[in-house]
């Protein structure tokens, strides 16, 4: 079929990415993969795929890429697997590097403090951050020019099986593919497609505001707060900038009579320093909020057909955890490997689900018991965790971090490229041990 003809299209930093093209499963240039959302998981896994010798297409509803305005953590876990795709070394140098710091009650006594090099100790590398679009620009550089296609809205028509191609239907035709990947979020209509008994997500109890502003004049040390029925974080970003979030126990759906920046004083505003100061500093449009909301009945598989779901369309967590960005850049890595070209895709894809299920399964409920720890309300329940943490930091610093080191220390699986091809010859890096 004829390329689309639409106008190029603007990406966040202003780079036009040339309309694609609706094109055939398999053909000279390839197997051919289909992804269906253009988020962090879909650019990831679309890299991943590329690399590994398919053609792939991306898909994104949105008429431009336009990360929210936050900040997101990488922990050594998904930074190992950005190594195995070349991208470890650039991300790291656009990030603040994390670490010095630590776990504050709402009066803003200390309950646990830290340092970079303890945390790379502790984890296997340091923690860095960085904002939400600087990574999505450097996703999308990674990619083939003709590959990205916004505006494109997408439903998954046929999963397919042995000897027939998955079918995905958009405004301008359908697109045949050997393999789509759902990437399409916590709403995901491809996990609809394929599960369609699945409760879907439900709501964790609480909403968050994120929001990037200057850094105080007053220097502070990077911290999260646990307080009565709520959450608050602040960490820099390398700009000087800084990016913050906070959480609150509320019903779905509920939203500020006047402004979220109002919302937010009116919360946090005896919160321990520099809390309030960094609120005063965010204009009302700095403030995005979103329930949060979760997949907290797992999926029996991430995978059916010739169709794969990563991300949130998989596996949507708490952001408790700082996991769920993480996982997703990993399931990018793990799906290119198991569903290399030349191989058999319905065995490979059974791997994928057998290799990631179990594990982001287990975040997720990890993630949920972490929610439901830092968002107690009741005063007893409240002194009675930050003595409990105290002590156990005084006892061994490591007893507080261990649970989230057995996140951390995953190792992605051996590269799927080969070095022969043109998509193998992208410059890699070893997993950092």
């Amino acid at each position: 079929m004829a390329p689309t003809g639409k106008p190029l299209k603007p990406l966040t930093s202003g780079r036009p990415v040339p309309s694609g093209r609706l094109v055939p499963s398999g053909g000279p240039a390839g197997p051919h993969a289909v992804v269906v959302g253009g988020g962090i998981g879909g650019l990831t896994t679309a890299i991943a795929l590329h690399r590994s010798g398919r053609r792939v297409t991306v898909l994104e509803r949105a008429a431009s890429l336009e990360p929210v305005g936050s900040g997101i953590a990488l922990a050594p876990n998904a930074q190992r697997a950005l190594d195995v795709l070349g991208l470890g070394d650039a991300v790291r140098e656009l990030a603040a590097w994390q670490g010095v710091g630590g776990l504050r009650a709402q009066g803003g006594r200390w309950l646990v403090r830290t340092t970079s090099a303890a945390t790379a100790r502790e984890f296997g590398g340091a923690l860095v951050l960085l904002h939400r679009a600087t990574l999505v620009d450097l996703l999308v550089a990674a990619l083939p020019g003709d590959s990205l296609r916004t505006g494109t809205a997408a439903r998954l028509v046929d999963p397919g099986g042995p000897g027939r191609p998955a079918v995905v239907s958009t405004s301008e035709g359908d697109i045949e593919a050997d393999l789509v990947v759902g990437a399409d979020g916590i709403n995901s209509g491809v996990r609809e497609e394929l599960f369609p008994a699945h409760p879907g997500p439900e709501y964790t109890g609480f909403t968050a505001w994120r929001l990037v502003v200057p850094a105080p004049e007053r220097p502070f040390a990077p911290h999260e707060t646990w307080g009565r029925g709520g959450v608050w974080g602040t960490q820099p970003l390398k700009d000087g900038r800084i990016y913050a979030y906070g959480t609150a126990l509320v019903p779905p759906g509920t939203r500020a009579p006047d402004d979220e920046k109002a919302e937010l004083t009116r919360r946090f505003r005896d919160w321990h320093d520099p809390i309030p100061e960094i609120v005063a500093a965010a204009r009302p449009e700095d403030v995005l909020r979103n329930d949060v909301w979760h997949l907290a009945t797992p999926l029996a598989a991430h995978h059916r057909g010739r169709v794969a779901l990563v991300g949130d369309a998989a596996h949507a967590m708490a952001p408790t955890l700082g996991q769920g960005g993480n996982q997703a850049i990993e399931d990018g890595v793990v799906l290119a490997h198991h569903a290399r070209p030349g191989g058999d895709l319905l065995a490979g894809l059974a791997a994928y689900s057998a290799a990631r299920v179990p594990r982001t399964s287990a975040i997720v409920r990890r993630a949920a018991r972490t929610a439901r720890l830092n968002h107690l309300t009741h005063p007893g329940l409240i002194t009675a965790r930050d003595t409990l943490i105290r002590a156990a930091h005084r006892l061994g610093p490591n007893l507080i971090t261990r649970g989230f080191s057995s996140i951390a220390d995953w190792q992605p699986p051996g590269p799927p490229y080969a070095a022969e091809t043109d998509a193998g010859a992208h410059g890699r890096q070893p997993a950092r041990r």
